[in-house]
């Protein structure tokens, strides 16, 4: 193999891997706020049930890392970050289901958004590298 081709082949080179991490990043930015928010709500509201309150700051915490994980993963050529992150962005596809259902569509929009372009971009390297 020449060095030109195994340096321009690079998974860390790779457009699709950045645009990945790019929207990772994104989504575990959001899911890290709506756990500070969650946060601040306990704070500011008197009726409030703690132990499921906590749970939820504490899954929201925990998405957030896991996703900035995957970030990286894809970010450093790694495929470590593959499995869960086509995982996560199907459970987003089915949550935004239940929104339109709900008939909440502008939270289904702004899932959507994100969890379908990272989903495709997701399984285009799966098929690519695999």
């Amino acid at each position: 193999m020449s060095s030109n081709y195994a340096s321009s082949n690079t998974p860390k080179r790779s457009a699709k891997r950045s645009r990945v991490a790019a929207l990772l990043y994104v989504e575990a930015g959001i899911v890290f706020a709506l756990g500070l928010w969650l946060t601040v709500l306990g704070f500011t509201h008197e009726e409030k049930e703690m132990t499921p309150l906590l749970a939820e700051i504490g899954f929201a915490l925990a998405g957030s890392a896991g996703l900035f994980a995957c970030a990286r993963g894809y970010v450093n050529g790694k495929v470590y970050g593959r499995s869960p992150t086509i995982l996560a962005n199907l459970i987003a596809v089915g949550v935004a289901y239940y929104q339109i259902q709900g008939a909440f569509y502008i939270g289904a929009a702004i899932i959507l958004s994100l969890a379908l372009p990272t989903l495709y971009f997701a399984l285009a390297i799966a098929k690519e590298e695999g």
